[in-house]
């Protein structure tokens, strides 16, 4: 699933290619694609028509519209394999296009919701007095936003009793942490990812985020992690940070740091990648 890079680089694309656009028509050509706007595809077509798009906005991994004339925003959910694309009109149809939004200028291009596994989505929800939709409220800011609160995040994993990749996970601490760049920041940090919560100092915490931050910005500098075509921008390109990951997918080959070679774990449901000598776990309780 994309993560906070992902999901900014393609925020960053809509507003170059959609903001300030009117809605002229949408096309729901699969209904899963729109399973979460309840009143169903002829409805969500209808209530966009005819809308301004504002300024993209995300929080973490989700991504939405406003619509300027209203207090609601369309919400995207990328899943698994979803794709936001700019075409133009006369670009064929791609094989799981799903959504298809047409506005009312002479741009000549369109935008498209493509998804192969038809995980993600499109919905239209109400804003809350935040300019969130309200389905989002419970998600926290994520550590590239200038409001986030490294003292308040400190405390809540003191109080949380985790261990520290489960909390760098839960969007309801820190927002647009997935997989890979938790496995990125914990290998910087040396913190092997079942270390408990309740023990970290300060000075520890703020390690951390720093390379959180800084892992975030190196894969936003180059567009993102793309392992396969199911990641792209607006535009169809790959982000290629893969080639600068230090630990996540590196099982058996050595560590950049001690040439130890890499290991991975399976973690709830999913794979942790780590330097069992830089990332030493954490002792049991007798």
């Amino acid at each position: 699933m994309p993560e906070l890079p992902e999901v900014e680089v393609v925020r960053r694309g809509l507003a170059r290619w959609v903001a300030q656009r009117t809605v002229a028509e949408v096309e729901v050509r699969h209904p899963r694609a729109v399973r979460r706007h309840l009143a169903g595809p002829d409805d969500f077509a209808h209530r966009l028509r005819g809308h301004h798009i504002g300024t993209p906005s995300r929080r973490g991994k989700y991504l939405w519209l406003p619509l300027e004339e209203t207090n609601q925003s369309v919400l995207a959910h990328l899943g698994m394999s979803g794709q936001l694309l700019v075409q133009p009109h006369e670009a064929p149809d791609e094989k799981h296009l799903r959504i298809r939004m047409r506005f009312a200028d002479s741009l000549g291009t369109e935008l498209r919701f493509v998804d192969q596994r038809t995980f993600g989505g499109l919905s239209l929800h109400d804003n809350t007095p935040e300019g969130l939709p309200d389905v989002i409220a419970h998600i926290a800011r994520d550590p590239l936003d200038p409001l986030f609160d490294d003292e308040a995040f400190h405390q809540a994993l003191r109080r949380k009793r985790s261990t520290i990749k489960r909390a760098l996970l839960d969007q309801s601490l820190i927002s647009g942490v997935g997989n890979i760049y938790a496995d990125e920041a914990l290998w910087r940090a040396r913190l092997h990812y079942e270390r408990p919560t309740a023990g970290f100092t300060r000075p520890v915490t703020a390690e951390l985020l720093g390379h959180v931050r800084d892992v975030m910005n190196a894969a936003l500098s180059v567009g993102g992690t793309s392992f396969d075509s199911l990641y792209v921008n607006v535009n169809g390109e790959s982000g290629y940070f893969d080639r600068s990951l230090d630990a996540y997918g590196r099982e058996g080959e050595p560590c950049r740091r001690c040439g130890t070679p890499m290991r991975r774990r399976p973690w709830m449901n999913r794979s942790s990648y780590f330097c069992p000598k830089c990332q030493r776990a954490p002792r049991v309780a007798s």
